[in-house]
C-alpha cells in the first residue's frame, strides 16, 4: 500500500487540473469495479456491487486535487508572481519547490524584507523558474503547479506532499480491492476542486443520489508543541468526525462507526475539528439531504509541503470502513 501512496502523492494535480491523477486511480481501481465513468466536473465514480432489498446505496469521497499556486504575472527579468490554488499558506511556501504541469521546476523566492519578523504575504513572494527574462520563461500567466517533495517512508510514519487528501484516496481504493460481498450498492467518488469549495462532491452527490454518506479525508492533531487544544493524535486509529466547521455528522452514523470499531476491537479516535470540512459537508445537504459522516487520518501540517500521517492509522481506517461496509447499515 505504501508503493500506492507514493505514487499517488508524487503525482501533481492541483484543484481543476486532477487529469493526472484521475487516469492513475483508474488504472488502479478498473479491475475492482462493476462500473466506471467520469462526470462533468471530472470526478471518477467507480460503482462496486448492486443493493440488496435492505441494502443502502452509499457514496465514499475522496478528493484527488491537491493545493497549488497559480501565476498571475511574469516580470521583465522572467520571475513569476503567484496567486493560491485553495489553502496554500505564505509561510510554508518559502524556499519551496514547486513543479508546474509542463514540466517547469521553480523554486519560491521572497523579497527583502526592512523586518526581518515579519511574514511574506503572496504580494511579495515569487518563483524563480531560473529564467532571464520574460522571453525565455518557461511559464506563462495562468500556468499552474505543485509543491515538489518526495514521499519518504520513516517507518509507522509517512511524510510527502498532498496527503491531503491522496492517503484518503489510497483508503477508498485499498477497501474496493478488499471488499467482496456487500449487501450494499457502492459508489466510490475520487472528487475534484475539494480545496476550492467542495465542488466536485456536490455534484457527484447530487447525480448519484446517495442514501448515505461518507469522506474519507484528514483532520488535524493536537500532539506536537505548543499546538491547539484537540484530542487527536498520531497512531491511535482513524478518527470518527463528530463536527467540524462545516457540518454535525448524522449523530446515528457515528454511533453505528464506534460500534463497529469496537466490535472489530479497531483503535479509533472522536474527532472534533474547529476550522475546515470536507466532502461530507456538500453531501449531507444535497438534494433533499442525506446521513453524512467522515473517517479521518490524523495529519501533521496540514497545507504544508511535508505533511505527516501514521501508517497504522491508515491499515486501520481500511479495516474499518471495509467491515462497515461488508454489512447492512442501520441508523436507529
Amino acid at each position: 500500500m505504501k508503493l500506492l501512496i507514493k505514487k499517488l502523492v508524487e503525482t501533481g494535480s492541483p484543484s481543476g487540473y486532477e487529469t493526472k491523477i484521475r487516469d492513475l486511480i483508474r488504472g488502479e481501481v478498473q479491475k475492482y469495479a462493476d462500473e466506471i465513468r467520469v462526470d462533468a466536473m471530472g470526478n471518477l465514480i467507480v460503482r462496486k456491487g448492486q443493493k440488496s432489498s435492505d441494502g443502502l446505496k452509499i457514496m465514499l469521497s475522496a478528493h484527488m486535487d491537491e493545493i497549488g499556486v497559480m501565476v498571475t504575472h511574469v516580470d521583465k527579468n522572467g520571475f513569476a508572481r503567484f496567486t493560491s490554488i485553495g489553502g496554500v499558506r505564505p509561510h510554508t511556501c518559502l524556499g519551496g519547490r514547486v513543479r508546474f504541469l509542463n514540466g517547469a521546476v521553480g523554486v519560491i523566492g521572497g523579497e527583502r524584507l526592512e523586518n526581518a519578523n515579519h511574514v511574506h504575504a503572496f504580494e511579495e513572494l515569487f518563483i524563480d523558474v531560473g529564467a532571464t527574462s520574460q522571453q525565455n520563461c518557461p511559464v506563462k500567466i495562468g500556468d499552474v503547479a505543485a509543491f515538489d517533495r518526495p514521499f519518504e517512508d520513516f517507518g509507522n510514519r509517512i511524510t510527502s506532499k498532498a496527503l491531503d487528501d491522496r492517503i484518503g484516496v489510497a483508503v477508498l481504493i485499498e477497501v474496493l480491492k478488499q471488499i467482496k460481498n456487500s449487501p450494499n450498492e457502492l459508489y466510490f467518488v475520487f472528487s475534484t476542486q475539494e480545496e476550492v469549495g467542495l465542488r466536485g462532491a456536490t455534484t457527484a452527490a447530487y447525480g448519484i443520489d446517495p442514501d448515505l454518506g461518507i469522506a474519507v479525508d484528514v483532520t488535524g492533531t493536537g500532539d506536537t508543541p505548543r499546538s491547539s487544544v484537540m484530542d487527536v493524535k498520531l497512531g491511535a486509529g482513524p478518527a470518527i468526525k463528530v463536527k467540524d466547521g462545516g457540518m454535525l455528522s448524522d449523530p446515528r452514523l457515528v454511533e453505528v462507526m464506534v460500534n463497529c470499531a469496537k466490535k472489530q476491537n479497531i483503535p479509533y479516535q472522536l474527532e472534533i475539528l474547529l476550522g475546515g470540512t470536507t466532502d461530507a459537508k456538500a453531501m449531507q445537504i444535497s438534494r433533499a439531504g442525506m446521513p453524512a459522516g467522515c473517517v479521518s487520518i490524523p495529519s501533521r501540517y496540514i497545507h504544508s509541503p511535508s505533511e505527516v500521517v501514521d501508517f497504522g492509522d491508515v491499515e486501520n481506517a481500511v479495516k474499518l470502513l471495509k467491515t462497515l461496509l461488508s454489512d447492512l447499515i442501520v441508523l436507529s
